[in-house]
């Protein structure tokens, strides 16, 4: 398997985990550090796999409106995502997140199919010990 294949499949599994489990990531994306949260992941009209992501933090090019803002939303062509790492930072996303989307035509995953993570407020009926 090739590199770039292998890169590929490491960050679809890594958006995947994110969007079923509701988590951030931290990811270079065209050079720059991006902290993201993904919410749909398909393909376009041309086969090309494509995030659909609220960008909270980090770099961007056309620079970041403040948290909640709905200018935040991000396009972003899995294949040139790279070191992706899951985040323990909160969910972020914006108002307009239900309108339509035009980026991605055939839908993988969408984070509304997935529940949220219980709120740290509310009680848990198990309890984890940290080593």
């Amino acid at each position: 398997m090739s590199g770039s294949v292998q890169a590929l499949e490491q960050a679809h599994t890594q958006v995947r985990a994110a969007i079923i489990h509701r988590r951030p990531i931290g990811a270079l994306y065209q050079g720059r550090r991006r902290l993201l949260c993904p919410h749909l992941l398909g393909w376009n009209k041309h086969r090309r796999l494509l995030v659909l992501c609220y960008q909270y933090g980090g770099d961007s090019e056309s620079g970041l409106k403040p948290a909640g803002a709905p200018h935040n939303w991000r396009c972003l062509a899995v294949e040139h995502l790279s070191q992706v790492e899951l985040l323990d930072d909160p969910w972020h996303t914006a108002e307009n997140h239900s309108r339509p989307q035009r980026c991605i035509e055939e839908v993988e995953l969408d984070v509304d199919a997935y529940p949220g993570p219980v709120p740290p407020t509310q009680p848990t009926t198990s309890k984890s010990a940290k080593l």
